[in-house]
């Protein structure tokens, strides 16, 4: 029998790198897109950023990018896995790297800030998601023994004709994963130091304001800002406070990760 062939990543979801300055000067931002989305919904404020002269590197996680299928092969640990590589990639490349992250891509950065303090120079996040209230929730280990998928969570912006180019179906046991990542992530905030800037919105259909309020308790950053995004869903990076986003998170990361003497 012939090995299976790896699904093809659906055009417009592939990772993504820009060159920042010369190689270990400047500051690079690593960019981590959400559960079933793609690094589509990154690739805005990346190219923002990148014309700011940032470095900026988004990697696809496993499982995404593809068929809603391969998400549930997936596991939080591979999520990790490939955050992290992409993160000593560009380490490699700078001398300080700035995590940033879209709902579970804001799990992601703030697991790798736990992970790696010393490491991890700042944090942007924008709707982060470590937990969430919804009632329905408390069937999911039962739901993803019924079924592999169930309605989608896709698409969460009010401006009109964006698709974000995510998955059309939630793929329920990959959900488990996300759950058990939303578990280690909480258990280890107070190990988070690094300054801390978060987006959110103010009318969001996906990640409750209790996620923000779990994480701005937690962690033990001595800098902490909270910006509230009034025309915005869930999928930002990609509504109608994009713009606002990407210019005073360019603006909060020059104050925060300051250029060193002698960097070019």
């Amino acid at each position: 029998m012939p090995p299976t062939q790896p699904t093809p990543v659906v055009p417009g979801a592939e990772p993504f790198a820009f060159p920042g300055g010369p190689a270990g000067a400047g500051t690079g931002v690593l960019l981590v897109h959400g559960f079933t989305g793609s690094p589509y919904s990154m690739r805005p404020w990346g190219e923002h950023l990148a014309a700011e002269g940032f470095a900026v590197r988004a990697p696809l996680l496993p499982g995404h990018g593809t068929r809603w299928q391969d998400c549930n092969l997936s596991t939080e640990q591979d999520w990790v896995d490939a955050v992290t590589g992409a993160f000593d990639e560009l380490r490699a490349e700078c001398d300080r790297v700035v995590v940033a992250g879209l709902s579970m891509g804001g799990t992601l950065a703030v697991r790798l800030a736990e992970l790696r303090a010393d490491d991890v120079d700042a944090l942007v996040l924008v709707n982060p998601s470590l937990l969430t209230e919804r009632l329905d929730a408390k069937l999911l280990p039962v739901l993803a023994r019924l079924t592999p998928s169930w309605k989608a969570i896709a698409n969460d912006v009010k401006k009109p004709g964006v698709d974000e180019k995510a998955y059309a179906k939630l793929p329920t046991r990959a959900v488990l994963g996300l759950r058990r990542l939303w578990t280690a992530t909480r258990a280890d905030l107070g190990r988070v130091t690094a300054p801390l800037l978060v987006f959110r919105s103010v009318t969001d259909h996906v990640v409750e304001p209790a996620s923000v309020r779990v994480l701005l308790a937690g962690v033990a950053s001595s800098d902490t800002t909270e910006v509230l995004l009034e025309d915005s869903y869930h999928v930002a990076t990609l509504d109608n406070d994009a713009p606002a986003i990407f210019e005073r998170s360019a603006a909060w990361i020059r104050e925060r990760v300051p250029v060193r003497e002698g960097d070019t």
